[in-house]
């Protein structure tokens, strides 16, 4: 301890400031003293900081050199080093060493509490059986007062099934042709069916346009509201701006199918063209998801090539006699030796008017030769209601009949999720 007249080593002997410890030499080289303020006392503290940052209000004249952080060791020091072709090789197996798995996370949702409870209504509302829709498991249901459910038969099962394939999302407009080189055979009503089966199970708008150049009969199959026609709506297309303003051109049915029906007039000379099937389609696929085009028995005129470039999928219908097979099967060969092969991996071949016992055609050998060239083959047996020739109702159809249309409607729709032709 020194006594009141004693020096202490680094400060002044006789000041009266306050005692201040000084670093030795070469303790803080390369900074600044503190400098006073303008009374002559030396601040309480200095613009220095601790760390290596520099102070914004310090000159970079007088800041401290910053020293680099030392450079991170590879390798032992120890060891020699390696030369490039080695650490070359030792940067290429760290490379193929797979990451380290990831750490287990506990599964939660955002239905989940903390104590792992979870809130979903899968796991809180108590699963129950289906109702049945149809034979004596219906009949057991409806007659216990719904206290005894059998639940769905097979059949019921494989229905619900179909009904979620034909609902499957579908993006933008979806272009159907329905051709057939031999006349007589279902083409038109195959058309009204498939798209009856598509309007009353979807909650899209379908709509289905006779591009037929001799008079279709398409706008028969459904009740008429309008005696406009497809050159009717080409004549106003520059007008219609909306759903409302295409509705007044077209009949819907039942189903909530709508058809576009062609020119009835036997005056009018002009053919209906590649272009103005061009236009129409373009002006429909802005109001409708589905379009079906119930096409003529010609190939070479010229609306027909229109429908080929527009098309997303064909349906090719053929009947089930020797020579309907065969005008099918030759459609097929015209469309590969046209360039449209690759519509034909995707068209759909339906087999129209299958008799029970009907003839000694083999429909299977019939059905295998199709199914090797086509996405699918589908059979829509004899109906009475369809052999009217009619307009047609879904609900007057037998069973087997409404069933085999399903099919029909699932199969085409799986086209729906692939991947669309280039145009």
């Amino acid at each position: 301890m020194t006594g009141p007249n004693e020096s202490v080593p680094g400060h002044p002997e006789g000041s009266d400031s306050p005692t201040r410890w000084q670093n030795p030499p070469g303790a803080q080289q390369g900074r600044q003293p503190a400098q006073p303020d303008a009374n002559g006392q030396e601040p309480a503290y200095s613009e220095e900081r601790t760390d290596s940052t520099p102070h914004p209000a310090v000159p970079a004249s007088q800041q401290a050199p910053q020293q680099p952080y030392p450079p991170q060791q590879a390798h032992d020091p120890n060891l020699p080093p390696l030369t490039p072709q080695q650490y070359h090789e030792a940067q290429y197996q760290h490379a193929q060493q797979p990451p380290p798995p990831p750490l287990p996370q506990p599964q939660r949702g955002r239905h989940s509490l903390a104590n792992g409870t979870d809130l979903t209504s899968a796991h809180l509302v108590r699963r129950t059986k289906r109702r049945p829709q149809s034979g004596w498991r219906k009949a057991v249901y409806v007659g216990t007062g719904k206290l005894i459910n059998p639940g769905e038969s097979p059949a019921d099962r494989r229905r619900r099934e179909l009904i979620a394939r034909v609902n499957q999302p579908l993006r933008g407009c979806f272009k159907i042709g329905m051709l057939s080189l031999k006349g007589g055979v279902g083409k038109t009503t195959t058309t009204t069916t498939l798209g009856a089966t598509f309007a009353s199970l979807r909650g899209d708008r379908v709509i289905a346009v006779d591009a037929n150049p001799d008079r279709g009969t398409l706008s028969q199959k459904i009740p008429i509201e309008t005696t406009a026609t497809v050159r009717h709506l080409l004549r106003d297309a520059a007008r219609i701006t909306r759903y409302s303003d295409v509705r007044s051109y077209t009949s819907q049915g039942s189903s909530r199918l709508e058809i576009l029906a062609s020119e009835q007039d036997p005056a009018v000379s002009e053919a209906f063209s590649e272009n103005d099937y061009r236009r129409t389609v373009d002006l429909l696929e802005h109001f409708y998801n589905i379009v079906l085009t119930d096409c003529g028995t010609g190939l070479m005129h010229s609306a027909m090539k229109g429908v080929l470039d527009a098309a997303d999928s064909l349906v090719i219908v053929s009947s089930g006699s020797v020579d309907g097979a065969r005008s099918a099967s030759a459609t097929l060969d015209w469309l590969d030796a046209h360039g449209y092969g690759d519509l034909v991996k995707r068209s759909v071949a339906v087999i129209n008017s299958v008799r029970p016992k009907g003839g000694s055609v083999d429909l299977d050998k019939l059905a295998a030769h199709f199914a090797a060239r086509t996405r699918g083959v589908c059979r829509i047996p004899f109906d009475p209601h369809l052999e009217e020739g009619a307009e047609i109702e879904l609900d007057r159809l037998q069973g087997e009949t409404r069933l085999a249309l399903l099919e029909l409607a699932a199969t085409v729709a799986d086209g729906f999720a692939g991947d669309r032709l280039p145009r």
